[in-house]
């Protein structure tokens, strides 16, 4: 972008993109000390208040950081700490006191200290106000109790965000709290949930009596589903509102396959194919575009669940495509049913595992059917679902 036509908050910016890629100059600097100094000079998350990683700017900025940052080498933050980056860290910027933001916001950036999301339950996953376990205080601390499911890198976290419920006799969605939880702490216990990809990036977590510090409630008593809609609006924009370049990510894939094949195996039909599911990644690309630019601070509106739905079913489409495209070699697994605890979330090495593992992107952070709801009701306008337990207290609904 040419300086003679930069805004006062781009030039400043790019004045602070320039002295940072001097002074650490990515090639020659660890990662985590890398991303602690662009935390330190405000271009972590560029909307977010000075001092916490951020100048207080419009967040559409943060694009034209993160494309000269990684055109320089410098390492991504989201790539060890997705949910951190992505889900926890806006959800801490809103609702945190100021010492929890203090404490936890610069670690979970650099990849120092890796967070988890704790939500869904066996007994309550798209109904996600219903959830059962509960949290009793006991002077300053809370008392927690309950098991939490589809917990992504869990195995590998400090911190967790936790949403319990705090007020049985109050209507389900009244009753919730949302904690910083150590996940550390005695009484907390994790297992591996082993997906079709052989990887357990999810796991399951078990609390039996672990003892929460009241000083790390995010919000007030019964906030936790407000402190929640932060946590799952931003965990959309998250998941299906990246800003790949053109032709990038999984349809890169597709056409990387397509240009594999013999001439003689190249259809019209296929090809044919292979450019609606382009148009329709462009389609995306554009939209998360525009969504980036009406983006606020912490609480995305609606427009996060229409870039989910589409990149969830897109996905879906498209690594079918190129399984389909690879024939009999499509039906083998080059990665292997290793049955491990990796370290990231998301591999897609091949476009083999990518078609398994995309299975799962229409349920986590919430099935199509919610986002479709969500749609339905937010942005059409249309009448809700019914809805019997409204004004019952939760102790008085039925549960299986």
């Amino acid at each position: 972008m040419s300086t003679a036509v930069m805004t006062a908050d781009e030039q400043k910016v790019s004045e602070l993109v320039d002295r940072l890629l001097a002074e650490f100059p990515p090639k020659a600097t660890d990662p985590q000390t890398f991303l602690g100094a662009q935390f330190d000079a405000g271009l972590a998350w560029v909307h977010f208040d000075e001092g916490h990683g951020g100048l207080g700017l419009n967040p559409k900025l943060q694009r034209m950081i993160n494309e000269r940052l990684f055109a320089a080498g410098a390492p991504n933050p989201v790539a060890r700490n997705p949910i951190g980056h992505g889900m926890c860290g806006p959800t801490v910027a809103v609702w945190g006191s100021a010492e929890q933001k203090k404490r936890y916001l610069r670690p979970l950036f650099t990849g120092a200290e890796v967070w988890c999301q704790l939500f869904s339950e066996p007994g309550s996953g798209s109904d996600f106000a219903g959830l059962s376990a509960k949290g009793i205080k006991d002077g300053e601390e809370w008392v927690v109790n309950g098991q939490k499911v589809w917990t992504t890198l869990a195995h590998l976290s400090r911190w967790g965000l936790l949403i319990v419920r705090t007020d049985p006799e109050a209507v389900k969605h009244a009753g919730l709290t949302a904690f910083v939880v150590d996940m550390q702490a005695p009484g907390v216990e994790v297992r591996p949930l082993y997906q079709i990809t052989g990887e357990a990036e999810f796991n399951e977590v078990y609390f039996t009596d672990v003892r929460v510090p009241n000083h790390e409630m995010l919000g007030s008593i019964g906030d936790g589903w407000r402190v929640s809609l932060t946590t799952l609006m931003n965990e959309r924009v998250s998941i299906g509102g990246a800003i790949p370049a053109k032709g990038s990510g999984p349809i890169r894939d597709a056409v990387k396959v397509w240009n594999a094949l013999p001439a003689d195996a190249k259809h019209p039909a296929t090809r044919d194919e292979l450019m609606s599911l382009w148009i329709r990644a462009e389609l995306l690309r554009l939209t998360n575009i525009r969504a980036s630019q009406m983006r606020k601070m912490g609480d995305p509106g609606p427009e996060g669940s229409i870039a989910k739905l589409a990149m969830a079913e897109l996905n879906k489409d498209v690594y079918s495509f190129a399984v389909s495209m690879l024939g009999a070699e499509g039906m083998l697994f080059p990665s292997g049913y290793q049955m491990i605890r990796p370290e990231a979330a998301m591999g897609l090495e091949n476009p083999q595992k990518a078609f398994l593992r995309s299975r799962a992107n229409s349920i986590e952070g919430g099935t199509s059917e919610v986002m479709r709801n969500i749609l339905g009701e937010r942005v059409l306008g249309l009448p809700g679902d019914v809805r019997v337990d409204r004004d019952v207290s939760w102790s008085k609904v039925p549960r299986n």
